[in-house]
């Protein structure tokens, strides 16, 4: 993959507080938005700011609440036998 150096027009500077605006263009083009967590990785003389991927487990916690899988699939199982001949 060939990297692209941006322009001077793209040059930011680092705040006293380490704070680094990442351009509008490159926000939207990897889905960038606020709160999304990021990690800085070493390259060996490059630094990278990569995405961190979304956790679907985190993601879908609670989406169930209030059920029980085992308990919903033991009262399954219960009706299926109560059908069956």
């Amino acid at each position: 993959m060939k990297a692209q150096m941006s322009d001077d027009a793209d040059t930011r500077r680092v705040s006293e507080k380490g704070w680094v605006v990442i351009p509008q263009e490159l926000r939207n083009k990897y889905g960038l938005a606020k709160g999304t967590a990021v990690r800085f990785v070493d390259y060996g003389g490059v630094m990278g700011i990569v995405p961190v991927p979304r956790d679907p487990i985190k993601r879908g916690f609670g989406m169930l609440k209030g059920r029980r899988l085992t308990q919903s699939l033991l009262e399954e199982r219960k009706r299926d036998r109560e059908i069956e001949p």
